[in-house]
């Protein structure tokens, strides 16, 4: 016997009543992840010009191009903010509170995007020239998926800094699903970064990276133990990782108290729970690994 729809339907909000930890009935509306996610496109647009555009951008016509695209972002992105600040726990705020909030909020991230642009400047620096693979800057940029991570991630934690919610997470998991890079909004990180191959990588919200810091693929950044989960909440969990650090592929450092001194040297598959002094060289230690011939080993 087939099921009908009024059927479907009577299993389906059961359902709703039955589990209701996972529905977000009558209550604020909350931000839109395809309205953030053509938000997020748009500020691309805004911090590498001509790159992430269908067009060319001619620097004749860049002023009207620019106040026509931060005229649609700032509409966009202040209804998205107003609506977070509704939802915000404990409490949100009330509606007449909220939309001069967010305007405000809006004004101030998007002035803060020059800023932006100078980190990503150095971002930029720091995978070329860590890269011999590079042909080039823009190539960096248009085909690179660490500098789309660290754009969003950069923006996001101005929103973070700012107590805006849900928002600066959308913008980082949409990242993270174009990217495979798990960056924090929560995470400060200093300039010239550079993640090579990018795919893997996990940082966690309160991790601290210095300035020059060099990763590769499968590096962790991440928190000893969350057993406690949210009595962990403001804590500090996740290591802290001086400045002119080289990590290389599939490390995992753990620990708020765990700190990489400047200067140091992460091999490839290292555990690390423990700080390190600066100028430190941390290696795995070699597993015994037997090298045969496939007709002595069909033998054995």
């Amino acid at each position: 016997m087939q099921l009908t729809i009024a059927q479907l339907t009577e299993r389906l909000t059961a359902s709703y009543a039955e589990l209701g930890g996972i529905n977000h009935l009558d209550g604020k509306n909350l931000p839109s992840k395809r309205a953030i996610a053509l938000i997020t496109m748009n500020l691309l647009r805004l911090l590498f010009p001509g790159f992430f555009d269908q067009k060319p951008v001619h620097s004749s016509r860049i002023k009207e191009e620019t106040s026509a695209l931060v005229e649609v972002v700032l509409a966009s992105l202040e209804r998205e903010i107003r609506k977070s600040l509704e939802y915000r726990p404990p409490a949100g705020l009330a509606a007449r509170e909220a939309g001069p909030m967010a305007h405000d909020l809006t004004l101030r991230f998007l002035g803060g995007l020059p800023r932006v642009r100078e980190l990503l400047q150095t971002d930029t620096e720091a995978a070329y020239n860590g890269d011999p693979a590079a042909l080039s800057k823009e190539e960096v940029i248009v085909a690179y998926p660490f500098i789309e991570a660290i754009a969003l991630q950069r923006l996001a934690h101005q929103l973070y800094r700012e107590g805006v919610p849900l928002i600066p997470r959308i913008m980082t998991e949409w990242a993270h699903t174009n990217t495979g890079m798990d960056l924090h909004p929560g995470a400060k990180i200093g300039s010239h970064f550079f993640v090579d191959h990018c795919t893997g990588t996990v940082v966690g919200e309160t991790t601290e990276i210095g300035n020059h810091v060099k990763m590769y693929q499968g590096v962790g950044l991440v928190a000893k133990s969350l057993s406690a989960g949210q009595k962990l909440r403001g804590l500090k969990r996740h290591p802290t990782i001086q400045d002119h650090v080289t990590i290389y592929a599939g490390a995992t450092i753990m620990g708020g108290d765990t700190v990489v001194g400047e200067g140091s040297t992460i091999g490839a598959n290292v555990f690390l729970t423990a700080s390190v002094p600066p100028h430190s060289l941390v290696v795995q230690e070699a597993a015994n690994v037997k090298v045969m011939s496939k007709r002595d080993a069909r033998a054995e």
